[in-house]
């Protein structure tokens, strides 16, 4: 992970953290061609985890983490990430394996910023 990576890291914290109260313990990012990738480990509650133990509670916990994360990209529209990248952001797939509490988010630019940040030193 180079430096760039790692600030859009840091940027994905915050923004996780200021709109739903909790960021993931750690993320790892890296940028491929217009993706940005981010690997996070630490993302549930004590709640969650919980709810997760129940009969149908890692479906319903799965369903309901993976619909919140894009709802509140949609309605919080991630101005910083696209200020440091430079790039306008496009989409979001998000998906989360509950039993390992280690999820994916892949942020669709609408540049390379592959090739734009692996150039700067």
């Amino acid at each position: 992970m180079n430096k760039y990576e790692a600030e859009f890291s840091n940027l994905v914290k915050s923004f996780r953290k200021k709109h739903m109260g909790k960021g993931p313990r750690k993320i790892s990012t890296t940028f491929c061609k217009n993706w940005a990738i981010c690997e996070m480990e630490g993302n549930l509650s004590p709640v969650e985890k919980f709810i997760a133990n129940g009969q149908d509670g890692k479906q319903m916990l799965r369903a309901a983490r993976t619909e919140m994360v894009k709802e509140m990209y949609r309605n919080n529209h991630p101005v910083e990430m696209e200020e440091f990248l430079q790039s306008e952001f496009v989409d979001l797939f998000v998906d989360i394996d509950i039993e390992k509490d280690f999820g994916m988010s892949i942020f669709v630019f609408n540049d390379d910023i592959e090739q734009k940040f692996s150039t700067m030193k």
